[in-house]
């Protein structure tokens, strides 16, 4: 199977998580097994790595990429908010570090089969994890009008989600919207003539690009999984155990800043409550007060890495 992934900012994450021989890791969003390797090699001889993975097509390239590894390598076909119930059942008390690398991989994006991008033609679908019944077909010719503007404005900021949903709601009226292409081109037609969009950094966007990741995300349930699993992932680390977590949007971003943040106060009382009464005690220390990004050079190779941010904790 040819599952194109290239790691993100492969240096900073070793660098953050300072792997050593015979840790245990837990990689909960494990792709093609790109950082994986590295951890498994800077481990040896007896490091151990918990691979997670929603994909059932990334969990197999990685388990070819790493097969060497024999045993060191543990898999499962589930998402990083099972790692506590996996951890257990492998009698893993904690691990030594955690990495959450959420973007989208150049396989999942380059197979029109999984419908996650308008480049190719492919029925609309999005899912990560092919097992669950919920589609981008289905959010996007069932959902009411309504329902799809909140997803268009809270999980993609598109600014102009409500003449889109519109446009949708009235395009499928017609037919239904089976295609990639069909959402892409009646997005594309719905937006106001001449409004600029830029990525970060001055990249040119298509104007489809903000619903696709609006779409992708209510399918997967991304920011409520990431929302839950950082509740209270800092219990699955020993301490000065790290973790490190590699966003692609602001979204992501903002509740990693959060999280992080609240692990690292030592409490969460109103700065005028006389006496703390919260209970709550720190939890990690920072380890990235600002994010880290890609190099220049990493961007040139690497374009898709241009929107990453990476954020590391150390636990206490």
């Amino acid at each position: 199977m040819d599952y194109a992934h290239d790691p993100v900012m492969v240096r900073e994450v070793l660098e953050l998580l300072m792997p050593r021989p015979g840790g245990r890791y837990l990689d909960g969003t494990l792709g093609g097994g790109g950082h994986a390797e590295r951890l498994l090699e800077m481990s040896a001889p007896r490091g151990q790595l918990l691979g997670l993975d929603r994909d059932d097509d990334a969990l197999a390239a990685a388990r070819t990429r790493l097969q060497r590894f024999g045993d060191r390598l543990i898999t499962r076909h589930a998402s990083f908010v099972e790692a506590d119930a996996i951890l257990k059942e492998l009698g893993w008390q904690k691990v030594h570090g955690i990495l959450l690398d959420l973007g989208l991989s150049s396989h999942q994006l380059k197979s029109p089969e999984r419908g996650f991008s308008f480049q190719s033609t492919g029925r609309l679908d999005m899912r990560m994890d092919r097992r669950q019944p919920l589609d981008a077909f289905q959010v996007v010719n069932e959902f009411p009008a309504a329902r799809l503007e909140r997803i268009l404005r809270d999980y993609g900021e598109e600014p102009q989600a409500r003449r889109i949903a519109l446009a949708i709601d009235a395009g499928r009226k017609n037919e239904a919207i089976v295609t990639t292409r069909q959402l892409a081109d009646l997005v594309q037609a719905a937006v106001r003539r001449g409004t600029a969009r830029r990525a970060r950094g001055g990249f040119r966007i298509h104007p489809a690009t903000r619903t696709f990741q609006a779409i992708r995300i209510a399918v997967n349930g991304e920011l409520e999984n990431l929302e839950v699993f950082l509740r209270n992932a800092y219990e699955l680390l020993w301490n000065g155990g790290r973790m490190v977590v590699i966003s692609f949007h602001s979204l992501e971003d903002r509740l990693v800043k959060r999280a992080f943040r609240q692990w690292s106060r030592s409490c969460l009382c109103p700065p005028r409550a006389p006496v703390c009464g919260c209970g709550w005690s720190k939890k990690a220390r920072l380890l990235t007060p600002k994010p880290l990004v890609p190099s220049m050079e990493e961007i040139r190779v690497n374009p898709r890495a241009r929107s990453a941010r990476l954020r590391a904790v150390e636990s206490l």
